[in-house]
């Protein structure tokens, strides 16, 4: 999974100037004083929006258990939401680990190329649960398809963290 899962982010790749235009302030990597600012940046941004679907899901969840019909389904949508701060919490928690190596060491083009990969990528989960927290408020009304609803949520979860992995183990290989 996670190998795939890396050459799909790899293959996928947008440009710098996508993910400069998405965080206030960033200017990228290139410089080593600016780096550890720039990864700062980029988790508190996306740390930001992971809080907001944190938020839009619990007044989901709410609304679900308001409507009464989501009783039965309120144990996976705190398995749901748990798995939603885990992820936040890795992202928000990641850089004391190797911002001060990252910022010292000598790295290439083509390693800055990936990292920008796996910085861009967080930002198409984001627009995944975007869609995602769409889908589980319309079914919500409804009454049909919640389960499923919920497990797309938690799938993209599962994914943007594994992802997210991938990248703290691009930036921890950078100087071996």
């Amino acid at each position: 999974m996670s190998s795939d899962l890396y050459r799909q982010i790899v293959s996928q790749r947008g440009s710098l100037e996508n993910l400069v235009a998405r965080i206030p302030g960033f200017k990228g990597y290139h410089e080593k004083q600016a780096r550890r600012t720039a990864d700062r940046l980029l988790r508190e941004r996306l740390t930001e929006e992971i809080d907001r679907h944190i938020t839009r899901f619990g007044r989901l969840q709410n609304e679900l258990l308001d409507n009464g019909k989501g009783l039965r389904f309120m144990t996976r949508a705190r398995e749901v939401k748990s798995k939603l701060q885990a992820y936040r919490d890795e992202v928000s928690t990641a850089a004391p680990k190797y911002s001060a190596m990252f910022a010292e060491v000598k790295v290439t083009e083509e390693i800055l190329d990936r990292i920008y990969a796996f910085d861009e990528a967080q930002f198409r989960f984001l627009l995944q649960f975007e869609t995602s927290l769409d889908s589980f408020e319309a079914v919500i009304e409804s009454g049909e398809g919640i389960e499923d609803a919920l497990d797309a949520v938690y799938d993209v979860a599962v994914t943007a963290s594994d992802a997210f992995g991938l990248r703290d183990n691009e930036i921890l290989n950078i100087g071996q």
